[in-house]
């Protein structure tokens, strides 16, 4: 861990630009910032933990949104671009690329055509079982330098700044990084 002292490149930066256009609204910096930074390295860690398990991160969201639905771990695909945060094209994708691979089974909803449900396979579920404590654990370590009153307060404010810049862009969608 850095020490209280080193110098903070993105201070550097807020300095810098004061310095050179005072006036200039420069906090947003020392908030913005780290938060894309953070958002790099845990979204890079991430893919490295799950390329180790042999999963791409798409594939076990998808697996993982059915495994938290619990039993019979089957929605519907609507339900599916709802819980998994991404776009109906996206999720015909992740549920074509998991179908082939064994992971899901596709059937059509019986008296409505357009339908479409998706059941975890037996599969799946062990490849969810196999690798969501890696991803949690690993998540849980790299925050682990805040103590647990830390952590909550830096869940709070995440939560009402992320609400607050929704309502700001009339955007309500949350996706995940890079997607």
């Amino acid at each position: 861990m850095a020490s209280a002292d080193a110098p903070y490149p993105v201070q550097e930066i807020a300095d810098a630009w004061e310095r050179e256009r005072p006036g200039t609204p420069v906090s947003a910096i020392g908030i913005v910032t780290p938060v894309w930074q953070l958002a790099k390295l845990l979204g890079d860690d991430r893919r490295r933990v799950l390329a180790r398990a042999g999963v791409d991160t798409a594939t076990l969201d998808l697996l993982s949104v059915l495994r938290r639905a619990g039993e019979p771990y089957t929605l519907s695909t609507r339900d599916l671009a709802a819980r998994s945060m991404v776009t109906a094209g996206a999720v015909s994708q992740r549920v074509a690329r998991a179908e082939r691979e064994g992971l899901v089974v596709r059937r059509a909803g019986e008296g409505r055509p357009r339908t479409v449900w998706v059941e975890l396979t037996p599969a799946g579920h062990d490849l969810v079982e196999r690798t969501v404590d890696q991803v949690l654990y690993r998540e849980a370590e790299l925050v682990g330098g805040l103590t647990p009153d830390q952590q909550e307060q830096l869940r709070e404010l995440l939560k009402l700044l992320l609400q607050d810049v929704q309502a700001r862009l009339g955007d309500d969608r949350i996706t995940q990084v890079g997607e």
